[in-house]
Order: C-alpha cells, then structure tokens, then sequence
C-alpha cells in the first residue's frame, strides 16, 4: 500500500520546513508544488497570475502521477496547499495514484505573521512566485484557510517550536508504518 502525508498550509505556514525535517528523519521523497513548477518558469517564462495557477494545477497533478509510478510500499511527503482546489480534484488524484492511506499535517500560523514571513523571503524566491502584491490576498487567505481532514490529522502551531518526535510517534500509528 502507498501512503501520503499531506503537509498542508497556506504559503509561509512552515510547510517545507515540516516535510524537510520529517524527510531527513525517515528517509521519504519529498514533492513540493514548487520543485516542479519552477523549472517550468525557466523553461517557459513566469507568465502572469492566471499563468501561475495553471502551472501549479499541471504541477498538482504531476506530483500525483509520480506518486501513482512509485513502488507498493512507498510513502511520500507532498508539501502543497491543498486547499486551492476542490476536495474532490484531491480525491481523484489520490485514487488514481493508488493511495491507500493519508495522514495530513496542518501548518498554519497567524495571518499577519505569514504576511510577514513571504514579504520577507520574496528577494529569495523564485520570480515566478507572486510578488508583494499578493500579501493582502495571503492574509485573506489565512483566515479562512482550514485542513482538509482527509485521514488522521495533526496541527502544527509554526509560532512555536517543532516536537518532530511527537508528529512522528503520531505519523507511525496514523499511517499503520511497523
């Protein structure tokens, strides 16, 4: 059986620290929306909003097509926001990709924090990413942003400190891992 851990939140919520840390602990690939979509900016140019969301949607969905060629057995940590889309896009790509079980990890953090935290790194990211411009849709995002409880779930408050022992001792279980 294949299994996802679904590391979820709105941008800056901490996801990719999360996955990282948890890739490091127990070995398992990481997807990101973003290492897909950015060689896909370089190749094609960064294009305007609408430009940015389809590559993100043809991004989701190959996330889920290399999730569906990985080996019975696998389990795979997507770092996404999985709220962009309806619920029912996830469910079909989880079932054509042959997962059998999820676990989500919900990151979340206050909305003017989070705004805080992408105006910060925008010097870092890539150009294709939305700009300063796209700090008050953030935080109207933030607000109204929720998990999408699909499978086991657990929260992470990114204004504190990380217990990645506890997220694990809970992950195993969650997942049915020996």
């Amino acid at each position: 059986m294949k299994r996802a851990v679904l590391v979820n939140g709105v941008p800056a919520t901490g996801k990719s620290t999360v996955a990282r840390a948890l890739s490091e602990r127990m070995g398992w690939i990481i997807l990101t929306l973003d290492t897909i979509k950015e060689p896909f900016f370089d190749q094609l140019g960064v294009g305007d909003r609408e430009f940015n969301r389809a590559l993100g949607r043809a991004s989701y969905h190959a996330i889920w097509s290399i999730v569906r060629d990985a080996p019975d057995g696998t389990t795979v940590l997507i770092d996404a926001w999985f709220g962009f889309q309806p619920s029912e896009v996830l469910e079909a790509h989880i079932e054509r990709a042959g997962v059998g079980a999820t676990a989500e990890i919900w990151c979340h953090a206050p909305p003017e924090l989070l705004a805080k935290r992408y105006g910060d790194r925008l010097g870092e990211r890539h150009a294709g990413h939305p700009g300063a411009a796209f700090l008050p849709e953030l935080i109207e995002l933030a607000k109204r942003a929720a998990p999408i409880d699909r499978g086991p779930r657990f929260d992470v408050d990114t204004t504190q400190p990380t217990d990645f022992d506890a997220i694990l001792a809970w992950l195993k279980p969650a997942l049915k891992l020996d």
